[in-house]
């Protein structure tokens, strides 16, 4: 039987917005996404940092970005993939649990390419920000999340 939610840093993830899972990850549909098919993969257990990793969980979480990664690519008719790991507060990390962002790319989706990285810390303060104090957000609902979980459940491997 399926978790309820899952554990992300504080936060509480629904099981709907889960699309997979193993025995040691999730992954899960981001409720800011950057763009299209903006999701993340983290380990089952609480770890903050990459060193905190068993070599089970550090495969097992690349091997799916992987595959992840193609077949997101391949649904979003995106180009190319950008895989982002903000590993302790300095690097922006917000949410104190590993986790890879798996973003579909394509051609023109941002003038200088590298500005995605400064729109990844943007939305990494302002769910900072949100667990300080709770400001207005522009967060998907649960149902719109859900929605998406399905259509990628579809195709998982």
């Amino acid at each position: 039987m399926a978790a309820e939610y899952y554990d992300f840093g504080p936060h509480k993830i629904p099981q709907s917005s889960v699309f997979y899972t193993t025995d040691l990850s999730f992954a899960f549909v981001n409720l800011r996404p950057i763009v299209p098919g903006h999701v993340l993969i983290c380990p089952k257990r609480e770890v903050k940092r990459v060193a905190d990793l068993t070599a089970e969980e550090i495969t097992e979480m690349w091997i799916i970005a992987q595959k992840l990664g193609r077949k997101l690519e391949s649904y979003h008719k995106a180009s190319s993939l950008t895989f982002v790991i903000q590993d302790g507060p300095q690097a922006g990390q917000s949410v104190p649990h590993v986790h890879i962002h798996i973003l579909p790319r394509k051609s023109g989706d941002y003038e200088n390419n590298d500005d995605i990285y400064d729109e990844i810390n943007e939305k990494e303060e302002e769910l900072k920000q949100r667990l300080k104090v709770d400001i207005e957000g522009n967060e998907r609902s649960i149902e719109e999340m859900a929605q998406e979980a399905n259509e990628y459940r579809k195709f998982v491997f």
